[in-house]
């Protein structure tokens, strides 16, 4: 287990992040510095069981051509649902959590990301998106048009991943559950919109801004199904109370800082305009990438305590809330990981 050990920022002076690969990266690990827990130990023949369904099941709705098999492999969904859920009730669930995060990142990376070379753009995304959010939220509508909007969604690699994914959620979870997943999905789709745009339009938001926006595109559709994996439901009702939010809100926006700086190197390498919390700390107070990495972990352990600190209160109100605080707790631990021993997507800067 790490501690909140504080990382001193020291200032160096402000650079250009050079051509892409041009940045001394280091092994992986954990960042240094940074707040987290242990996860617990993932099966590897859990990993290779949701792996090969995963596969099966890609391939019988063939939704990637052959030559993406390797960034499958790469990216390791069975290993990351395995960690994320050391909880779950049993495989099928754990098998139904990798084939929705298979398919939030066959959206993203074919409609949202342009450096990705598979059609993603930033121009024309709403319309995209709105349509993603219907293989979610069905369309209702005149019966030929139903049929046309069939048609469509079978048409399309990713909207038949979101469609089936989630017919396949609803069948392990409450109408309540699903509710709740469709409804995230669709902010998630608003933090898309709203990085596209300052993209598109060259802004550098500030920090907090930033922050807003990435609570938005963020992990938290992955979180929103961590009880219906484990097995059981938190009632709307709790789910709804404002000390529930928060936390949930939390435990998202510390696992999505966690991916900005894991996947720091990464993206500089592929496009140095990237917007990252690391980047925008960066260009908000005028000091350079590692004082700013320094400064994006800090914020990082911030939001971590806020999190365990406000979970324990929580927790301590009803045993039921104490179990979902602690299905959050382990998908933070286990997203963490994941991210840190990946080491086929990425690699930490040389600031140590």
């Amino acid at each position: 287990m790490s501690t909140s050990t504080n990382v001193t920022a020291g200032f160096s002076p402000p650079r250009a992040p050079g051509p892409p690969g041009a940045m001394p990266s280091r092994r992986l690990g954990a960042v240094p510095g940074l707040t987290y827990r242990p996860a617990a130990p993932a099966d590897p023949e859990k990993v290779a069981e949701i792996d090969r369904r995963l596969k099966d099941w890609a391939r019988e709705l063939d939704l990637f051509p052959a030559e993406w098999t390797g960034d499958f492999t790469q990216f390791r969904f069975g290993r990351a649902v395995v960690l994320q859920h050391p909880g779950a009730a049993d495989l099928e669930r754990l098998t139904v959590a990798g084939k929705l995060l298979l398919a939030e990142n066959m959206v993203d990376s074919c409609y949202c990301e342009e450096d990705e070379g598979r059609g993603g753009a930033h121009r024309g995304l709403g319309g995209r998106l709105v349509v993603a959010q219907s293989a979610l939220d069905p369309f209702h509508g005149p019966p030929e048009q139903e049929e046309e909007w069939r048609r469509g969604v079978r048409a399309d690699g990713p909207l038949r991943s979101y469609h089936c994914a989630v017919k396949d959620y609803a069948a392990i979870a409450t109408p309540s559950q699903t509710d709740r997943f469709v409804h995230d999905i669709a902010r998630l789709h608003l933090g898309y919109l709203a990085e596209a745009s300052w993209a598109e339009t060259r802004h550098v938001p500030q920090i907090w801004e930033y922050l807003v926006m990435r609570q938005f595109n963020n992990f938290r559709p992955c979180l929103s199904i961590v009880d219906a994996v484990d097995g059981y439901e938190l009632p709307e009702p709790l789910y709804a109370r404002p000390e529930i939010q928060r936390i949930t809100a939390l435990a998202c926006n510390a696992t999505t800082i966690v991916n900005d700086l894991y996947s720091f190197t990464k993206e500089l390498a592929s496009d140095p305009a990237h917007l990252n919390l690391p980047q925008v700390v960066a260009a908000n107070d005028k000091r350079g990438l590692k004082a700013a990495y320094l400064k994006s972990v800090e914020i990082h352990n911030q939001v971590m305590e806020a999190f365990e600190t406000e979970s324990a209160l929580a927790s301590a109100t009803s045993p039921l809330i104490e179990r979902y605080a602690r299905s959050l707790a382990a998908w933070v631990s286990g997203n963490h990981e994941w991210h840190a021993t990946n080491t086929d997507r990425y690699s930490l800067p040389n600031y140590w």
